[in-house]
């Protein structure tokens, strides 16, 4: 099963050619041997043909592939299925693998730091004359948030995954090593072993996933990546400041890069996630982070063995010492190892105070717990300044160094926890409390100025809302039990185990001050004005973009709102939903209306003089505000990015980008480097669009607005014909989230959740929600302006990172569409009136928005300007376009026979295929 090498004969790419041939190679015994010469043969054929088809494009090469394809019984499907699956797993593994070394060399041979790496930040920094006071200022008040989600877009199973992980590690052993064939045949075995296993492994959860599931999941990409990578981020950023002269702090930055989740915490949409649930995660997340602590410790505690009779020691460090249980008469002269033993026996009595079962590596005696993670640090903190004094800081700067750094930024919570939930159960909980107290009060009546006025006023009483003994709601007691699951977990973890709550659906003023009035009942927020969260809005909509400024205008010019923001930094965070806008106006009015909330945020913020942090949802595709991070957050306007911003990782973006250690610490690094460039090095050109720009751009928004809605809210039965012509249906039975993939039991698409709708997209090869309506707004424009118009659009292109990141990821959006295979699955819609009339209108629009893309980008053909990513797509339609073939056989089956199971199985390990081939689902 070897790959077609034909299509580049570049040297540097050599390597990843033969990883892809290798690992071609072994899947292919592996059937033989597996499923019999049948079986190979036939894969081999499908294989050969589609290669054959792809180099020929002829009429004769596509017959002989669709005859084949067509002649398959529903066993021999499913095992091509398996095998072209696996295969494009396969080449996104060596694609990484391959990106790691291009890195390792670049390095080896001192080539100038890639754009996105923290030191080619520095340098830019350095060259622009940036003072060490500025760099100071920007490291003390630093922060940035990935934050990982559990949203449904993960198609693999863990237990794939972590198989595809250890072959990563084979290949990079294979890799970096100087063996002979004795060594390289033994690593061939081993990977040998590893894809006889995948094979044989099932690629489909059969059960749904529970939240528990999705805890664990979450929390193996921190063993997998964060643990290690976060710790050695900081340490060749110290090093390299040192290097560049430049001084922070004496050389030691303050952690501002860590890891937030709402794994277990976001309950909208999700009725699964109770107080219980939250306890659970909590409690997880403090076991994991304390379990690799204890390991580390153990470990440095061999490799301290340092002796009195050779070197010596600070008196602290004697001190702790003896307080240690240990006294062994063979340590008496190893006081490191005393010391290690005693913190080890401490973080024992840590983990299992919390409520944690005890390690199978017993202390050596008994000691007190740690009061937090702090104190944890302290005791760190005497070895470090007892070895640097004596002469041993070499010892200082390697796991120690490395452990201490992990305590900065884990602590003893790992991630921190967001809460969210939609803002309708907010108001329905406020309005019972208040009926509780005082059954006058009917608070639904209200209209929002006499909201306002009754929450503010309840924000400031003495007293409580809640009545003891009162019966409320099963619904209202549910919400209440998670806010003071949350203020305990804050005095049992500290307060950094949950800083916020996001309001999802935020729409008014009292949205906002509901959520602060719950909290004043659990005690993270006084009357005094005191708060230990932030309330955090989410504008996700048009609508709720084009309101938002008002909104927080209204709401920051309230006093004792504005006061709660004191004690949290004077800064008021604001998420921007990108998937929801998307599905409701479109991808070009959805990236508008967001970069105009951001810019209209940004005056606003000034003027009240309250610092702006965005957090950015973002999902995986650019449907759902996806793409490249680094130049995302480059191209966003001048002020948005303040020092501070957090992201939302999603789904199987998680996984491609922190699956492996080195593309995981690429991946941090980019968006720290990012929102260092952002913030210190905008050229002064950014700070004002030509007023031109924005008026064009408000009439491409106008018309792509327009456009989208005429096709998917206002074509008559549009509904049908989506829910015809793609997996939907077929995509809520997959096992890969704990969400319904509707918010109601409804057909509409406004019930839709995002995601599956853009899930649903992507598989159909047709991407729509990344580009639909771009081409009718051009064509607009260019009719009204026939002269200049062009021009200008390539001005905007030219000058504008907004405009030009905006037609950058609709240029790799198209490159992975194929209207030929989208025109099958519109063939599965049984009206033919209907699906001529609707998938007519999407082809013409589809050429359309090519033409125009490649007319404002001056290029003959798609990815023109990136021939790395063009050549991965291309290589990989092969092996993409038969899973789409048969994934329509089995849909045409899967809806005669009315949902047969080994039908079913097939549609879903397509799904899973194409979703690897297009490295993203939704």
């Amino acid at each position: 099963m070897l790959p077609d090498s034909s299509t580049d004969s570049q040297e540097k790419d050599a390597p990843l050619r033969e990883d892809i041939r290798l690992l071609g190679r072994l899947l292919g015994d592996t059937v033989r041997a597996q499923e019999g010469e049948d079986v190979f043969d036939l894969v081999e054929d499908i294989r050969q043909t589609s290669i054959l088809f792809h180099k020929e494009d002829s009429v004769d090469s596509k017959q002989d592939l669709e005859d084949i394809l067509n002649r398959l019984s529903t066993e021999q499907a499913v095992l091509v299925l398996r095998a072209f699956s696996y295969f494009l797993q396969f080449a996104n593994i060596a694609e990484d693998q391959h990106h790691v070394r291009r890195t390792r060399f670049h390095e080896k041979i001192g080539s100038a730091p890639r754009d996105g790496s923290m030191e080619s930040a520095l340098m830019k920094a350095k060259e622009a004359g940036i003072s060490d006071a500025v760099l100071k200022a920007f490291f003390e008040t630093a922060l940035v948030v990935p934050v990982l989600t559990a949203h449904p877009t993960e198609v693999r199973r863990k237990s794939t995954m972590r198989r595809e992980a250890d072959i990563a590690e084979l290949l990079d052993k294979r890799d970096s090593g100087d063996w002979g064939p004795r060594e390289i045949s033994s690593i061939d075995n081993e990977l040998c072993r590893e894809v006889l296993t995948i094979w044989q492994t099932d690629l489909l959860r059969r059960t749904k996933l529970q939240i528990v599931d999705e805890i664990q999941n979450g929390l193996s990409y921190y063993d997998q990546t964060f643990l290690t990578e976060l710790p050695n981020f900081y340490s060749s950023l110290e090093n390299c400041l040192s290097e560049l002269g430049m001084q922070v702090d004496g050389g030691s930055i303050k952690p501002f890069l860590r890891m937030g989740s709402w794994i277990g915490g976001d309950r909208d949409g999700n009725p699964f996630v109770t107080s219980d649930v939250l306890k659970a995660t909590l409690r997880k997340q403090n076991a994991h982070i304390l379990t690799h602590y204890l390991e580390e410790t153990h470990r440095l505690g061999s490799e301290l063995s340092l002796s009195t009779n050779v070197v010596h020691m600070s008196d602290a460090l004697l001190e702790l010492a003896e307080s240690s249980p240990d006294h062994s008469p063979h340590r008496q002269g190893e006081p490191y190892r005393r010391a290690i033993s005693g913190i080890y026996a401490r973080l024992v009595a840590t983990l299992t105070g919390f409520g944690s079962p005890a390690p199978a590596r017993a202390p050596v005696g008994e000691a007190a717990s740690y009061g937090s993670a702090s104190e944890f640090l302290d005791d760190l903190d005497v070895i470090q300044k007892s070895l640097i004094e004596n002469g041993s800081k070499l010892i200082a700067d390697g796991r120690l160094k490395h452990l201490r750094r992990a305590v900065e930024c884990f602590g003893f919570h790992l991630a921190t926890l967001d809460l969210r939930q939609n803002s309708d159960m907010h108001e329905r909980v406020v309005g019972e409390l208040f009926s509780a107290v005082d059954s006058s009060i009917q608070y639904n009546e209200m209209d929002e100025s006499e909201r306002i006025e009754a929450l503010v006023a309840e924000l400031a009483s003495g007293r409580p809302l809640l009545r003891p003994h009162w019966s409320y709601s099963e619904e209202t007691q549910s919400e209440l039990a998670i806010l003071q699951a949350a203020a305990i977990a804050q005095k049992t973890y500290g307060e950094t185990a949950i800083t916020t709550a996001i309001i999802s659906n935020t729409q008014s003023v009292s949205d906002l001050l509901e959520l602060a009035t719950l909290f004043k009942q659990v005690g993270m927020i006084s009357p005094e004005g005191h708060s230990k969260i932030n309330i955090v809005p989410l504008f996700e909509t048009i609508p709720d973009l084009r309101n938002c400024v008002p909104i927080m205008d209204a709401l920051l010019s309230i006093p004792e709102y504005k006061r709660l923001l004191v004690n949290r930094g004077g800064i008021q965070e604001v998420m921007l939903g990108y998937s929801d806008s998307n599905k409701d106006g479109g991808f070009v009015t959805s990236g508008w209306e967001l970069y105009k909330a951001e810019t209209g945020l940004i005056e606003l913020f000034e003027r009240h003089n309250v610092g702006l942090r965005l957090f950015h949802g973002r999902g995986g595709t650019v449907g759902r505000g996806g793409g490249p991070s680094y130049e995302a957050i480059l191209a966003q306007p001048k002020g948005a990015v303040q020092g501070q911003i957090r992201v939302t990782e999603q789904g199987e973006t998680i996984s491609f980008k922190y699956s492996t250690p080195a593309i995981g610490r690429r991946n941090l690094e980019s968006l720290a480097a990012a929102t260092f460039e952002a913030t210190l090095l905008t050229p002064d050109a950014a700070e004002s669009v030509p007023p031109h720009f924005i008026e064009v751009m408000e009439e491409l928004s106008a018309d792509a607005f327009k456009a989208y809605r005429g096709l998917v809210y206002e074509t008559e039965g549009f509904e049908d014909y989506f829910w015809g012509s793609t997996v939907i249906n077929e995509i809520a039975t997959l096992n890969i989230g704990s969400r319904p993939a509707s918010r109601k039991k409804t057909r509409r698409v406004q019930d839709l959740r995002a995601i599956p709708w853009v899930f649903s997209w992507a598989q159909c090869r047709l991407m729509l929600p990344g580009w639909y309506g771009f081409g009718a707004a051009v064509e607009t424009w260019l009719n009204k302006n026939p002269d200049t118009g062009l021009a200008t659009l390539q001005e905007m292109n030219a000058k504008w990172p907004f405009f030009n990141t905006q037609l950058s990821n609709m240029d790799m959006v198209l490159a992975k569409s194929n209207i030929a295979i989208a025109s099958r699955y519109a063939e599965l819609v049984p009206d033919v009136q209907l699906r001529n009339n609707i998938f007519g209108t999407i082809c013409n629009e589809w050429q359309s928005t090519i033409n125009a893309l490649l007319a404002i980008s001056g290029s003959e053909q798609l990815l023109q300007e990136n021939p790395l990513l063009k050549r991965s797509i291309r290589n990989r339609f092969a092996y993409l376009d038969p899973l789409n073939h048969i994934q329509v056989e089995l849909l045409k089956k899967n809806r005669e026979e009315n949902s047969n199971p080994k039908v079913l199985r097939g549609i879903h390990i397509a799904i899973n295929g194409i979703a690897a081939g297009l490295r993203n689902s939704g």
